[in-house]
């Protein structure tokens, strides 16, 4: 892990074509804005997993419902 001091309006180059430069810092929040080409998906870590989350439940939930109709079809 790279770790980096930056002040306000400085910014942080990732390969060619990213840039994460820090808009605001104040007590205990940073605001930081992330330039990069349009077809890379950039998310919040928290949301990345409130994502996964919800598609587990969704895969059990239909799990449990081909298993109900299996057993309903072979009735």
């Amino acid at each position: 892990m790279l770790i980096l001091s930056r002040k306000e309006n400085e910014s942080i180059q990732i390969g060619d074509d990213i840039e994460v430069r820090i808009i605001q810092t104040s007590k205990g929040y940073t605001k930081i804005g992330i330039e990069a080409p349009k077809s890379l998906m950039i998310l919040r870590k928290e949301l990345i997993a409130q994502i996964k989350g919800e598609n587990l439940h969704s895969a059990t939930q239909n799990e449990a419902k081909l298993e109900i109709l299996s057993q309903k079809l072979k009735k």
